[in-house]
Parts: C-alpha cells; structure tokens; sequence
C-alpha cells in the first residue's frame, strides 16, 4: 500500500520510489538480507554515516550544473528532512546528513518535482558525470562539453548493464587540453579535441586514486563524439563480466587494466561490440538548453573598501569566452554552505545572471554569465552572504573530504586540519592567496575522496603508535603530484607520516622552503628536481613520537582524546550475497526482461536475461562455497560443476547460452529467445537447488 503521494509525473521514477519505500519496510521486518537492502539504498543515493540511525544523502548533479530554482529544492529539502548544511563533494554533488532512513522516499520525490535526483549517487553503479566547471565559458575549449556529458549521462541512468557492477565507475569530461576534469585519475577521461572539423575526445582509462594509484591508458588519441557512448557502452560490458567482485581492494577498473593490459582490454571490447546496441549516437549540441540572460538596470553600489574588492576580483574573477561576461567563483570554505544563504544565492543568480552554477571538483561554486559591468553589485551581494572570501582554486583553497566527521572510513580529521592550514596561509603566507600553482588537498583516509594523491601537497589521514602502544591521530605528508595537462598528470610521493598536531609546522617547513629555494618553477617540478629525501630529510624531525605532549593525542577539532574507529565503509557497495536473495533476484530481473521487452528495449531485456543466468549460477555456486570473483568465472566454473558433469541438463554448454548476448545484435526476436532460455535456466536451477534442500 502507498503510504505516501510521490506528486511525480514520470512513471519509471515514481516506480523507481516506491520500491526503495518498499525495500525499506520489507527490510525492517526481516524479509531482505541487511547486506542486499545496502546494496539497493545505495545504488538511490543512500548512505550510512558515522553516526548510527542516521544517513548521508547524496544528490547527483551531472557536471556539476543546478539551476537556481533545483537549488531552492535542495534547499527545501535539506531544512526539512536534514539540518539545513549542504556538502559539494569533490564529484560536484550535494550531500545531506543526518537523514532517517524512512523518510528518504519522501526526500527524493520532493526533489523530483524538479527534475533532481539521487538515483546511481552511490553504490557499484556508474557515478555522476564529472567535467570541467568552465565548460561552455573555457577560454580554451573547442566546444562546450556540457551537452556530451548530459547525454552520457542520461543514457547509463537506470541502465540494466551498469547497476551492479564489481565497484563504482567515475567518468569525467574537460573542457579543454588544460584537462581541468583530471581525466587520467578516472576510469574513463573524455578530453575535447577538434580533428579535420570532426568534434571528438582524446579518451583515457583505467586510472583511479585510493591506496594503489594509477595513470589511465590512452585508449584513442581521437574518438568522434558520435562515438563515445556506444564504447562507454561497451567498456561497461567487460568490465561487468571481468571485473572482480569478491575482493573490493582489487575490484576498480584499474586493476582489471592492469592484470591484462591494454591490448588484453581492447580485445575483449572488441568481443562485446555485436552487444552494443548502436554504433554511432550522434550527439545535438545545438538541441543543448541554451543560455539566456535578462539585461537588468545595474543597481548603483558603492564599494566601502575598493583595496579588499580588487583583490577579489584579481582571485575569483573567471574570464569568460563570451564577450562582456565573466564567472565569478565562490571559495565555499570545506564545501560547506547553508540554506539560508544558498536561497538568496540562487535569487541573487536568477535574477542578475543565468539562472544556473556550477559546483566544482574543488568544493567551490562558479557563477557564470555574469556581465562585467554587474560585477561590483555582485561582489556587495556576495558578501552581504559571506560568499566573498579570497582564494578561488588558489593555493589557500583547500579540499578536503568530511573524514571523521561524518564518515564511516575516516581515520582521522581532514576538516579540522584543512581549516588550520588555510588559517596558517592566510596569516603566514599572504603571498600564496592568489597563487594558483599550489594545490593541497586532505583526506580522512586512504580513498582519497579529498584527492590527496594528485596535489602538489596532500595529507592523507591516519593513526601512529608509540612505544608505549599509546594511539594518536596522524597524517601521511603526500608531495609531488599535480596536473600536466592533456591526460598527463604526477602522483604524489609519500614522503613522511607525522602526528596530525604537526601539520601546521610540516606546512610552513615545506612552503618555506620553496620560498627560498624554488622562484622560477612550479611546485610539482621543484618537488621533481629535488627530489623525495630531499624533502624527508627536512621534514624527519617531525616524525619523532616519543616526545609527543596531552594535545597530541586530541585530533582537530575535537576536544576528546582521539581514538581510532573505522566503521563498515559503503562506497564500493559490497555485498554478501544469501542463496535464497539471489534467486530471488533472478526472478526479479526475468520481470525486468519482460517489461523491457514489452516497451521494445531489446538491448536492455537481453541485458536482463544475462543478469538472470549469471545471478542464478553464482546462488548455487555460493552454496557449494566456489568463488563467485567475477562473471566470466561464474559462467566458467558452473559449466564444469553443474553442466559438464550432469548435475544439470541443458542442450548446451552454459557458456553457450550465457554468451549467446555478444554473438548476436539485440534485435525483437534474440531478446525473445534469450529470456526463453533465461527463464528455462532459473527452472532448472530452483528444481535443482529445491531436491538439495530436501536432501539436507
């Protein structure tokens, strides 16, 4: 029984929300294995926090685009169902805490009536489509990438190929050759390129950050636009089947690259091309919502303090493409805002420029269409809000995931750290308020949501024993890393680890030291000539812990005594997978094939139909304790233990029929066959599995 009215006019998302409410009951009275129920909270965006009772809520925005008026449903949303704080995220989402997790089918439909939503935030899912901030505006750009990455992302939302993959799958656009979307840290990276008049992309893969770090590939030095979704497509594909699934440290694309290689890659892409529904998808950039500005009357202002307003502009002014605009960039200190705030924002950008911001990978808000003569009313507005702070994408801009604060993964405090280290710039080191050319970035732990491993100066959270098996919070100091440009990028070196208390000394050490010796380079190439023990060697005395005093033991921001919990972490979805629950699930997916059938999907029944069979054998080889690690070795080894030996009957071998998706085109009369035999495989498989419990 509904218990509540979505008000949502689409059909597939109102069903989308109804069964997360349905899940939610079912689970609190018994019915849905607490690991599977994860699995589906967090594929609509719902995550638990650190605190228990409670949930993260995490809002896509692809590309970082909302409108003012999305803002102010976000806003709504947040005062009523959350604390009024709202989080960008280095993946230019809005996070929400302290959510009860019964009312977080309400919470999406509310944000839904604006076309919002939380669907594939989380989970083993295809992430959101990251890109540049300044796409549309770049100086530089080729072309405006926004409308390449709305329509990727459009097409892999609630795509049966891309729901419940081995891990997570980032994708990112830039703009231009500067690569300001990181494209070489991502599994797959689309740099805009123009080759003969063809619009295209530069394409990487397989790189990612975390623990073990990797450069993407390059797959194509040029790829035409008309192309990048059907080989997203079937990049999907493979790694659904070859990705692992049973070990999250090795279960990201990266290391499916580097176990067989590049070539090893594009051979099994090319097998999976039959199943890729189109070749060509030719993109309408010109379809793309295009921007419209009302030319209001410039309010008169007058700037009390003309020194402070100058150096505003010379750090958060953005020069625009087009002619007498330009985007004015938010230093969103942490990420952090609130509703008050962010409503008179989101007025303020309706009613003076486009209607529209931009959240960046660096936490900060771009304003864009802004026209010049606008620009001192905008900087009185703006710091009415407090939005007016120095440093944007400066030096003095730090990144930093939330950590400890909310975070089940954080080791260690990455916003009380970062909010010194911005204090220590700002008091010590004026200089560096309008340098560009140092990034720092902190995170709470090692997968790197703050990004530590590819800043100039990064520090990764973490714990340090002494002697006397005391525990105190500390920080690794990363040095060394940065962007080149055009998909080429340095990964920082972990060069000390250091009590957190010492962050503050190892930052003026580590500056000062550049001051003195580094005039003429950037930092990532200073930090290259010199070396790693250069900077060990200067930083060393940091490292000593048997001297440490009472406040070393409390971490920032805190007023206890620190101490080391690390709860279940959630960003890879993983998943202990009940016999009964899988075969279960077959059955749903079998529906899934039907309905997509029945609106003449063929690609998506087909895709179905395989989720079905591989879903299937993985519950009886689950049963007998076989590994289930990835696809191809499910269908591998249920053939030899159910098939060839007899314990099951088909006409084929069960590679065969499983694999029957890549050797024909999706088409009404395969996807027809295909559920067929999917449908004949479940019978067997339940039969089967119903004389083994009668046996027990």
């Amino acid at each position: 029984m509904q218990s509540f009215r979505t008000e949502i006019e689409n059909p597939i998302v109102e069903k989308d929300i109804l069964e997360l409410e349905r899940k939610i009951r079912e689970f609190q009275k018994g019915n849905v294995d607490e690991e599977k129920f994860r699995s589906l909270r967090l594929a609509r965006g719902v995550y638990g926090q650190r605190q228990q009772g409670v949930q993260m809520i995490r809002i896509k925005l692809p590309y970082g685009k909302v409108s003012s008026k999305q803002l102010k449903r976000i806003c709504d949303v947040s005062d009523q169902y959350s604390t009024g704080r709202l989080h960008i995220t280095t993946r230019q989402d809005i996070q929400i805490h302290y959510v009860d997790l019964n009312r977080t089918p309400q919470l999406w439909a509310e944000l839904e009536k604006d076309e919002v939503t939380l669907r594939e935030a989380c989970g083993n899912t295809v992430r959101n489509v990251t890109a540049s901030e300044t796409a549309g505006i770049d100086v530089d750009e080729p072309f405006d990438v926004s409308p390449y990455a709305d329509a990727l992302f459009k097409y892999f939302l609630r795509n049966p190929i891309s729901q419940e993959m081995g891990r997570k799958f980032k994708v990112s656009f830039s703009a231009s050759d500067a690569d300001t979307g990181l494209s070489y840290m991502h599994d797959l990276g689309f740099i805009a390129k123009i080759q003969n008049g063809v619009k295209g992309f530069k394409v990487l893969i397989g790189g990612g950050l975390g623990s073990q770090p990797r450069h993407a590939d390059v797959l194509f030095e040029f790829l035409a636009a008309d192309r990048i979704i059907p080989l997203m497509d079937g990049v999907i594909r493979v790694f659904d089947r070859y990705g692992e699934r049973i070990s999250r440290a090795k279960a990201r694309m990266k290391f499916l690259l580097k176990d067989i290689g590049l070539d090893g890659f594009k051979l099994l892409l090319q097998a999976e091309q039959k199943a890729v529904p189109l070749k060509s998808i030719p993109i309408d950039a010109l379809a793309y919502p295009k921007i419209r500005v009302d030319h209001k009357d410039v309010p008169e202002v007058r700037i009390k303090d003309t020194h402070a307003f100058e150096n505003w502009k010379a750090t958060n002014l953005v020069r625009q493409k087009q002619a007498g605009y330009v985007a004015i960039g938010i230093k969103v200190l942490l990420g952090d805002f609130y509703t008050d705030k962010a409503r008179l924002l989101a007025d303020l950008v309706q009613e003076y420029a486009a209607g529209e911001l931009r959240l960046s990978l660096r936490q900060n808000i771009l304003i864009p269409f802004v026209r010049e003569e606008l620009v001192p009313f905008f900087y009185t507005q703006l710091e009415k809000l407090g939005f007016a702070r120095l440093g944007y994408n400066k030096a003095l801009d730090i990144t930093a995931c939330p950590g400890t604060d909310t975070c089940n993964l954080g080791i260690a405090s990455s916003t009380g750290i970062a909010e010194k280290l911005e204090q220590v710039i700002e008091t010590e080191y004026p200089d560096y308020i309008n340098n560009p050319d140092v990034v720092i970035k902190i995170s709470g732990c090692m997968n790197a949501c703050g990004q530590h491993n590819m800043a100039n100066i990064g520090f990764q959270g973490m714990s340090i024993r002494t002697k006397n098996k005391l525990v105190a919070p500390a920080l690794q100091v990363l040095l060394g890393g940065g962007n080149e440009g055009n998909g080429q990028g340095r990964f920082a070196d972990k060069v000390v680890k250091i009590p957190s208390k010492r962050g503050p000394a190892a930052l003026r050490l580590i500056l000062d030291d550049f001051e003195a010796n580094g005039k003429g380079s950037s930092y990532a190439d200073y930090y290259a000539e010199k070396g790693e023990h250069y900077f060990y060697d200067f930083l060393k005395p940091l490292t000593i812990v048997d001297n440490l005093a009472q406040e070393d033991f409390i971490d920032w921001g805190n007023t206890e005594k620190y101490r080391k919990e690390i709860g279940i972490g959630e960003c890879a979805g993983v998943v202990i997978d009940l016999i009964a629950t899988l075969l279960l699930e077959s059955e749903e997916k079998i529906q899934h094939a039907e309905e997509a059938l029945l609106a003449q999907k063929w690609a998506a029944s087909i895709y179905y139909s395989y989720a079905s069979m591989v879903n299937s054998a993985k519950a009886l080889l689950t049963a007998e304790k076989t590994k289930t690690n990835t696809h191809a070795s499910i269908i591998k080894d249920f053939d030899e233990k159910f098939i060839a030996s007899g314990r099951i009957a088909l006409s084929k071998s069960y590679e065969e029929m499983v694999l029957q998706l890549n050797k024909n085109e999706p088409s009404k009369t395969f996807a027809q066959r295909y559920l067929k035999d999917a449908k004949g495989v479940l019978e067997r498989i339940q039969a089967h599995r119903k004389l083994e419990l009668q046996d027990v």
